[in-house]
């Protein structure tokens, strides 16, 4: 039996030990985070482990519903300590969940703290914790886990001053007009008021989005993402979009369509023109318990797994973008069903990738399914790696969890005399480190 949490957890052979010893110190790049700029410039620092955890964290949230704990523990107006023993409580029936995983790597790296978490020892946890804490602020834990470059996610309409070098860091803004592509009249105007002129045509909103990329690009923007159930099945000409536009609120949900997929492709060549990769986030419903959203609002861990995308639909978006204007493209699924067409698909159109484990697969089997899919279908060596995706500053421990399950993937192929150990560890270098660095020029 292994020790618990020990330096081997999750690496099952020695080919694994010695790849995982290769890529284990290499610095963080993190590409999607939803990360607060603002706490970075400030160098925040928490008052108690319960805030760290649980102040923003719908994983944990989520987690904790399903176990029974009252909303007033989660959500509600219950201090901080007692939100860390509730959810310590529940920790013990989270096996194989990954946020057993996280919470067990982040008191070992952040604390030197190694026993279980769970009742009888939450209060010795969350003693030793938070005084560690007093010596623990935002930058400290960027500098510790060596966070290289951190991309936030951000409006169009949002200011960007608080972006910049902090120590050995570069804070980088990332574009996502989930909300300009939802054309809501309150969000227009306040699109208009940012670039100084009225939204009131196609073609404006298509200047102010350029105008805003271009404001973000000024200050280190180098990537885009965006948020959507699925891809459209159908879309607009230009003509056809500004009809459709002057009737905004009045369109059927296949006009709606047709909009969303002329605009989607009219920002993709936006981002090609100034050099940023766009990411795609897609397979995902947010928001299904009207009760619960109306009390907690969004991303509070009420959104699900949607239905497969239909390759045809995202095949179509590829095909309308030829190849030598097709921007530098991440695709993420939350249904992983998706992901043996996806992958396939990347090697039809220049310049496509299928991206990281996201959300609900970014678990030990999830990961490993979606190595072994891009490894079979595409080719690994070119993938961009890990990213956190996440608003706590102590979950850069998932980029370990993700370097041991890449390392232990690769080295059962060498154990089985598949693959070299020397490609190996090349391989595990530049999808933990390299790949996305070039990708971004850094």
């Amino acid at each position: 039996m292994k020790t618990f949490y020990g330096k081997n957890v999750l690496l099952s052979s020695e080919s694994a030990k010695e790849i995982y010893r290769a890529v284990k110190d290499l610095p963080i790049i993190d590409y999607h985070c939803h990360l607060d700029q603002n706490k970075i410039r400030q160098d925040a620092k928490f008052s108690d482990i319960g805030e760290l955890w649980l102040s923003g964290d719908h994983y944990k949230w989520r987690a904790m519903r399903l176990c029974g704990v009252d909303e007033k523990y989660i959500t509600g107006d219950a201090d901080y300590r007692e939100k860390f023993f509730r959810y310590a409580e529940i920790v013990p029936r989270l096996a194989g969940n990954p946020l057993y995983y996280w919470t067990h790597l982040e008191l070992r790296q952040v604390f030197g703290i190694k026993e279980p978490l769970n009742a009888k020892s939450a209060g010795r946890v969350y003693t030793a914790a938070n005084e560690k804490l007093k010596d623990i602020s935002v930058l400290s834990l960027l500098k510790q886990y060596k966070v290289e470059y951190a991309a936030t996610t951000d409006d169009p309409c949002d200011d960007l001053s608080a972006h910049g070098k902090y120590g050995d860091t570069l804070v980088a803004p990332t574009f996502r007009p989930d909300k300009l592509l939802a054309l809501d009249g309150e969000y227009l105007k306040k699109l208009g008021e940012t670039v100084g002129y009225a939204v009131s045509s196609c073609s404006d909103l298509l200047r102010a989005a350029e105008t805003r990329l271009q404001y973000f690009v000024a200050r280190g923007c180098k990537i885009s993402d965006h948020g959507f159930k699925r891809f459209p099945k159908a879309y607009a000409d230009g003509a056809e979009a500004e009809k459709l536009f002057a009737r905004r609120g009045q369109l059927s949900e296949e006009e709606r369509e047709k909009l969303f997929g002329f605009l989607l492709l009219e920002l993709a060549k936006l981002y090609k023109k100034y050099g940023m990769i766009m990411q795609l986030h897609f397979a995902v419903t947010r928001n299904v318990n009207p009760q619960m959203y109306a009390k907690c609002g969004a991303d509070a861990g009420f959104d699900v797994i949607a239905d497969a995308q239909e390759p045809e639909d995202v095949i179509a978006f590829f095909a309308r973008i030829p190849d030598g204007e097709r921007p530098e493209t991440v695709l993420y699924t939350l249904n992983d069903g998706n992901l043996p067409a996806l992958a396939a698909l990347t090697g039809a159109f220049g310049n496509v990738k299928l991206g990281a484990a996201w959300w609900f697969n970014d678990t030990v089997q999830g990961i490993r399914k979606n190595l072994s899919v891009i490894a079979e279908y595409s080719a690994l060596g070119t993938n961009f790696g890990m990213l956190t995706d996440s608003r706590s500053f102590s979950s850069y421990a998932r980029f370990d969890f993700f370097r041991r399950i890449l390392s232990d993937y690769l080295g059962g192929l060498v154990e089985k005399g598949e693959y070299d150990i020397a490609a190996a560890v090349a391989t595990a270098e530049n999808v933990c480190y390299n790949n996305i660095k070039g990708a971004l020029g850094l």
